[in-house]
Parts: structure tokens; sequence; C-alpha cells
């Protein structure tokens, strides 16, 4: 039998310009494949890390059941575009949906961490809630009193991190992708 040589992929890195844009911007554009086939775009907002080198988005948002998270769900392969500032990018990624609560808490925690530097967000009375929920975490103490409801909401919060799997492509054609037409009883 022979052996086979296992090389490690190094990961994709982003040029200065868009890390910048990724590191200053509140919403993302992600263009993902609907159950029927057809692609659709859909504008969210996000927190940016880097984990061993490797770029992650993390996207998020207020409790509830979205589409794109089932559609995320069932075909990974996404281009996310980047939308706040000039110049745009495309980048080629993989979504993965994260479903359990313990794996999923600090990534909502930096979300809603960089959610809350928007202009205009009561951060103090914001950063108190959330500081008090870290600290329940650190202990492990027990999801009960308020720490309950803070539970439920955590749950029942999409969680969804891309992974960037090739090199940002500069958007030479102009703007980003518009957004898919809205849907009947959906926002997008």
């Amino acid at each position: 039998m022979g052996t086979a040589k296992i090389e490690r992929m190094s990961a994709p890195t982003l040029p200065e310009q868009l890390e910048k844009i990724l590191s200053d911007s509140f919403y993302i554009r992600t263009t993902l494949t609907r159950k029927n086939g057809t692609q659709r775009t859909i504008e969210t907002t996000y927190v940016w890390t880097q984990e061993n080198g490797v770029n992650k988005i993390i996207l998020s948002g207020y409790p509830g059941k979205r589409d794109w998270v089932a559609s995320m769900a069932r075909n990974a392969e996404v281009t996310v575009h980047s939308v706040e500032f000039e110049p745009w990018f495309d980048i080629p990624a993989e979504a993965r949906v994260i479903r359990d609560l313990n794996e999923k808490l600090p990534n909502i925690f930096a979300f809603i961490e960089h959610w809350a530097l928007r202009p205009g967000f009561p951060r103090t009375k914001f950063n108190i809630l959330l500081g008090s929920v870290k600290i329940n975490r650190a202990l492990r103490l027990p999801w009960w009193g308020p720490f309950f409801f803070a539970k439920r909401i955590f749950n029942g919060m999409p969680c969804v991190e891309i992974t960037f799997t090739g090199d940002a492509v500069l958007r030479t054609d102009g703007a980003p992708p518009p957004l898919s037409e809205a849907q009947d009883g959906r926002p997008f």
C-alpha cells in the first residue's frame, strides 16, 4: 500500500482594504441557493472573526425561523458580498448552521457585541445585561430566573458560521448584487 502525502491547505488571505471593510461594516450580502435551485441574495448583520488565520463571519439576528438558514443548511456553498464601503468584493465561502447552544453562545456574544457598536445603541444598559449572562455562563450556573428567558432567546436566535474558502475577488461590474425580490410574508 502506498502512503498519501497530506499537506495543510493555507487559508486564503484577504486584501487589506477588505479587512478594513469587514471590521468597520455592520451589513453583508450573501448569495445562497434556495431549495428549488434558484439563487437568492439577502442582507444581514454580521461579525467578522479570524481563528488561526481562517476568516469567518457569523450571521445571526432576532429569534425565529429563517428561510435563509434552512437554505444554507441544505447547500453550504455561498458567496459573500461586501456592501457598505468601496471597493466591493465577492468572497467564496461555506456556511455551517450552528444549533448547539454551547457552541452557539460565544459566536452570538461576539455578534451582539459588534451589533451594539452601531450609533445610537444604548450600550451601557446592554453591556450590563450581556455581562450578567456571560458571568452566569462562566460560573456554569443554572439558567434560573431571568437567565431562563435569556436562554430561550439565545436558543431561538439563528447562528450561521461562514468560512471564507477562496480568494476575495474585486467586483468590477459595479455595486454588489441587488437583494432578491421580497416574497409575500417574508422580509427578504
